[in-house]
């Protein structure tokens, strides 16, 4: 048995496609979803569960989950972000070790549209998901401003997003959960009317397909993306990692 642990999990598509890939291809398990009110539940789930064998983590538990681990891996680690635990069991004993699918999920789904022009990344949102991305920028050489609802020591603002930074950066990735269902008419409060047809935005979010942030890069003849092909990369990581 597999799950995965987060809050809210309505939007998930990883029971569906987990439980299809065990039918297809007659593997004896089963994939379900586990929506915690909060990450110290996680033990409770796992010595409730003796058949559960790896999990997914999601929203928002990507960093939250990382004290529980025995071990982790060397990616994850440099990310700072887990989204896949894998469990040992011995006798009535276990301990978890954890991975980043995400970031092979988004670096596969992501370079076959960078163009050479491309040299400036920015990550819209501040979570775990963005870790990865911000991970997968800096590796493929690009310059990488985050940006949040508030100005850090490590992010900007979106008030400080001017147009000289909309010109320099290219390549606009939406880590955040704005625009997913059911609140479809939410966007992240970027400049879209800097938008030009050199712009790549990315949006992790796949449920709607076409989401807000999409529909105003493309008015604007930008090259636009979701994220369902990172979550099948990420997923088919995953099982490999239960796996291993």
């Amino acid at each position: 048995m597999y799950g995965l642990i987060g809050r809210p999990l309505g939007h998930s598509f990883s029971a569906s496609f987990f439980n299809e890939k065990f039918k297809k291809e007659n593997i004896d398990e089963r994939y379900e979803l586990f929506p915690l009110p909060y990450i110290e539940k996680v033990t409770e789930l796992i010595e409730q569960h003796p058949s559960l064998k790896g999990l997914n983590v999601t929203i928002p538990y990507k960093q939250d989950i990382i004290p529980f681990l025995s071990r982790i891996s060397e990616e994850a680690k440099e990310i700072g972000a887990v989204n896949v635990v894998r469990i040992h069991r011995d006798g009535g004993k276990y301990l978890l070790e954890g991975f980043n699918s995400d970031a092979i999920g988004f670096k596969e789904s992501i370079q076959p549209l960078l163009k050479s022009y491309m040299k400036k990344a920015m990550i819209l949102g501040t979570g775990g998901a963005s870790k990865a991305v911000s991970f997968v920028m800096s590796s493929l050489g690009f310059q990488v401003i985050m940006v949040s609802r508030v100005a850090k020591s490590d992010c900007i603002s979106y008030t400080d997003i001017s147009p000289e930074l909309m010109s320099e950066c290219h390549v606009i990735i939406n880590a955040t959960p704005l625009g997913m269902w059911p609140k479809i008419e939410d966007a992240p409060p970027i400049p879209y009317s800097l938008l030009t047809p050199r712009h790549l935005l990315f949006d992790l979010i796949y449920n709607p397909e076409i989401t807000e942030f999409m529909k105003r890069g493309l008015a604007k003849g930008a090259i636009v993306k979701n994220g369902l092909e990172m979550l099948y990369g990420q997923a088919i990581e995953a099982w490999r990692i239960w796996n291993e």
